[in-house]
């Protein structure tokens, strides 16, 4: 019998969900204000932070669950950054502190400098209402 793969991994996701925010990181830095389509790139921002978390968490499960939790802490470790992001750029926004949002963001760029993009992928669609959702249910992600 052969191996098993999962083309549905965590990591493949993980890797998706990266690529997904630095093409909006890089969008909203050739921006010359902060418009709808900023806040709606930064909430899609959000909404992809959450679910790198999860993510992360089910990495590190998976490890603990093989006893490999030296591995599962380290991972954690390495990227607690994410929730703490995601909670400082979601109050931003939902509060109106649109001064403080590129601060935050400007610190998220070097979490993403290693993804490569020669082109944009990600179509408009993905990123258009995603502040009106989170205005409306900012637990949803």
């Amino acid at each position: 019998m052969s191996r098993v793969i999962s083309t549905d991994s965590v990591g493949k996701e993980r890797r998706q969900l990266r690529r997904t925010i630095a093409e909006a990181l890089r969008r909203l830095a050739k921006k010359k204000s902060f418009d709808e389509e900023s806040q709606d790139l930064a909430a899609l921002i959000v909404f992809s932070l959450r679910r790198l978390d999860e993510g992360v968490d089910r990495t590190a499960s998976a490890w603990e669950k093989r006893d490999y939790y030296l591995k599962a802490d380290r991972f954690r470790i390495e990227w607690e950054w994410v929730n703490k992001t995601a909670y400082r750029l979601e109050t931003a926004l939902l509060l109106g502190r649109w001064e403080q949002v590129p601060e935050i963001l400007a610190e998220l760029f070097p979490k993403f400098t290693d993804v490569t993009i020669a082109r944009f992928t990600r179509s408009p669609e993905l990123w258009r209402g995603c502040y009106q959702r989170l205005s409306s249910d900012g637990s949803s992600g």
